[in-house]
């Protein structure tokens, strides 16, 4: 099959589903820190809650991707994790419903929430549409993602570009998104119930999303060898693995290696001293808890899973290379992910959104990434195929190297197109569209190439837990995206440092990204020969 043209049709099966879902996502997205200023929260909070809510996402593929391998299948698990999204987007369509005015004055212009006015029920919805929200990607990510690598045999050179394909599709939802719901649901200060629209659309699409897999999976979603995949749990796939080793076991039981009982304990222990190192003892607040708690297991879970007994040196070999590339795609998505927090409210007071009379909204920018990708991801695509017949196609870890080298000099364009940008006045739209189209170059030298890196060295009986484990990084990442948008500064506000580094202006502030992630990629350039060595053999 690896020689064959072309990809099989369930790649394209997986493509709109994810299309479908990411509309979803990013439809909330491009809208929903605006509607948290807008009526319910200051500034600084609103992003520590969107950014809390994003890291949190990217943690729940763990418990997703584990019951998946153990007990559901993937298929299962996809549909049970759209359904429940779909009741969290509602939920926050009800909370826009309920939500009532509480500001006075523009909240650029100073505006406060007046103490005297009960949104108390818009906020619990909010908060219980957030929490489905989390748990139902969880159970949706890591599980649709890992399927695209089992449509291919585990040898096929074309699993890059497969996911480069399967990323457009991500992107596609996300570029359609913020135009849609922005259109149908901008809501303000002066009237915060009509985001409500934007929240309902996003819903119906995640609706949509499991209706297109749940009736054509069976037809389309198969091996090159025919066989229905996702309907049982990557463990029973143990014996399989265990007869291609040679080893004789019998019809009616899987092979079993007994790990000790202190693998749990102590992985557990590790755990909470990680979360009392990160000051969760000492959290003054229902942030700083979640985030102690976030960066302890994204510590602790790894451990407990490389010292599974029953991993091969060769597993746990490739299984490192996963972890350590990892902590670098923090770095990165810790920068990235400004785009929903700081740089949408950078776009919204600091950017002429005016171009030929006609009025940008600030959500039509969240789409300048997704069309980018449409755009770039076949050309992409195409590369690495092309540099891989002849030979030249750069390791996973050097693309992902290049992709923070990309991030870096985007920040480097924006630092330089606010110079001397001080309170609130604006710069040219320009400035923020070129770091979008750089980062996007960036996003996909180093996100698809991840999920398929992810896939290729995993054993298959950890697929899904794996990919949630590479989520995970997603998840710190969000939660230190927070803490620098914290950082963002605003008229009237104190200047802030961090490390000794100031941040008075703007500039300032993107400076700091310009510096973790070149910093980053000269690191992961210079490990990029011991990684390549411990993948054994897989490019």
């Amino acid at each position: 099959m690896s020689h064959q043209q072309g990809h099989p049709k369930g790649l394209y099966l997986l493509f709109a589903t994810e299309m479908a879902e990411r509309f979803s996502y990013y439809g909330m997205r491009a809208l929903f820190t605006l509607y948290m200023v807008a009526a319910l929260f200051s500034t600084t909070d609103a992003f520590q809650i969107y950014l809390l809510y994003t890291g949190l996402v990217y943690l729940t593929p763990l418990i997703g991707g584990y019951i998946a391998d153990r007990y559901w299948g993937n298929n299962k698990s996809i549909i049970t994790g759209g359904i429940i999204m779909a009741i969290g987007q509602f939920l926050l369509f009800a909370s826009a419903c309920f939500v009532k005015q509480s500001i006075t004055i523009a909240p650029e212009l100073g505006g406060t929430i007046d103490p005297n006015v009960d949104n108390f029920m818009a906020k619990m919805l909010m908060f219980a549409g957030l929490a489905a929200l989390i748990f139902g990607n969880g159970f949706f990510k890591p599980n649709i993602s890992t399927m695209v690598g089992d449509l291919y045999e585990p040898t096929d050179h074309r699993k890059d570009a497969a996911f480069t394909i399967f990323y457009m599709g991500i992107n596609v939802g996300a570029f359609i998104a913020p135009f849609i719901c922005g259109g149908v649901g901008t809501g303000s200060w002066e009237d915060p119930s009509n985001f409500k629209w934007a929240f309902f659309t996003a819903g119906c699409a995640m609706v949509l999303s499991i209706v297109i897999f749940a009736s054509l999976k069976n037809k389309y979603l198969r091996t090159p060898e025919g066989v229905l995949i996702g309907n049982k749990p990557k463990s029973q796939l143990v014996k399989e693995e265990a007869l291609s080793r040679g080893e004789e076991i019998k019809e009616d039981e899987t092979p079993k290696v007994k790990n000790s009982i202190w693998r749990p304990i102590l992985s557990l222990a590790l755990a909470i001293v990680c979360y009392i190192a990160f000051g969760g003892l000492n959290a003054g607040n229902f942030n700083d808890i979640i985030s102690a708690a976030v960066f302890a297991i994204a510590i602790a879970m790894p451990v407990f899973i490389i010292t599974d007994k029953s991993l091969t040196k060769e597993e746990m070999s490739r299984i490192g290379v996963i972890y350590i590339i990892a902590i670098f795609v923090i770095f990165f998505w810790s920068a990235f992910e400004q785009a929903g927090a700081s740089l949408t409210y950078f776009a919204e007071h600091n950017v002429d959104r005016n171009l030929f009379g006609i009025d940008f909204k600030t959500a039509w920018f969240q789409s300048v990434n997704p069309i980018c990708v449409v755009c770039f991801a076949p050309l992409f695509a195409i590369l690495w195929e092309k540099l891989g017949k002849i030979g030249k196609e750069p390791a996973s870890p050097m693309k992902q190297a290049l992709g923070l080298m990309l991030l870096a000099i985007g920040y480097a364009i924006i630092a330089f197109g606010t110079a001397g940008v001080t309170g609130n006045s604006k710069v040219s739209m320009f400035w923020l569209i070129a770091m979008y189209a750089i980062h996007t170059c960036g996003e996909l030298s180093l996100s698809p190439i991840g999920l398929s890196m992810v896939n290729k060295l995993s054993p298959a009986r950890l697929a899904s837990l794996l990919m949630g484990v590479w989520f995970m990084s997603n998840a710190a990442s969000n939660i230190l995206a927070g803490k620098f948008s914290t950082l963002f500064p605003e008229p009237g506000k104190p200047a802030q440092s961090i490390l000794g580094w100031e941040v008075a202006t703007l500039t300032d502030f993107f400076l700091i990204f310009v510096v973790m992630a070149g910093v980053a990629s000269v690191v992961l350039i210079c490990l990029c020969p011991l990684l390549k060595k411990m993948m054994k053999g897989i490019e």
